[in-house]
């Protein structure tokens, strides 16, 4: 009897652990592709030739150091890496616009605010062929906003008051994936 991968039990362990979590009736949009759906993969996505998955994913977690991301969890079996850096959310704009809003309603509407964020980046990597000489490397990086009254003494925000999104600005993958590129190139040349 073959032995299945690592990576194949977690998988199977984390879908049957996910099932219980999930509602039985889920919309019928749930799983359609919208038209951004193949843009943002292509975004995410870059194939590498080299043959060591391990220096690949070290490549990665440094050129996410780089733009100042700290690793949170590295599952080498895998090819899973999760990083973070957190920072705040506030813009003048938001300020502005709050000011407003209050003047407009005479002092009765607080629009709440942007206060902190926790950038997060994911990054998968996996083998396209049996020889393992070339890889694929996708990232995704998404950001956790907290909002509150923007009152200097006020330190508790509420739970309901947080909003998730996934980053669709080109800029910061073409950043990542420029960093990795050149410590894929410099890592198995020593330089």
């Amino acid at each position: 009897m073959q032995r299945l991968p690592a990576g194949v039990l977690l998988l199977m362990g984390l879908l049957i652990l996910l099932q219980g979590c999930v509602q039985q009736t889920q919309p019928a949009e749930l799983f359609q592709l919208t038209p951004e759906s193949s843009a943002n993969r292509a975004m995410q996505t870059r194939f590498f030739d080299t043959g060591n998955d391990q220096e690949l994913l070290s490549a990665s977690a440094a050129a996410l150091q780089d733009l100042g991301f700290q690793v949170e969890e590295s599952v080498r079996e895998v090819g899973f890496l999760r990083a973070a850096k957190e920072r705040s959310a506030r813009e003048y704009g938001q300020y502005r616009n709050r000011f407003f809003l209050w003047l407009l309603s005479l002092g009765h509407v607080v629009i709440p605010i942007d206060l902190h964020q926790k950038i997060a980046a994911s990054i998968v990597t996996r083998p396209l062929n049996e020889a393992h000489s070339r890889q694929e490397v996708r990232i995704i990086f998404y950001r956790a906003v907290w909002k509150g009254d923007g009152q200097a003494d006020r330190n508790y925000i509420p739970p309901g008051e947080q909003k998730m999104e996934m980053i669709r600005d080109p800029e910061i993958y073409q950043q990542f994936f420029a960093k990795l590129s050149k410590a894929v190139f410099l890592e198995p040349h020593s330089i």
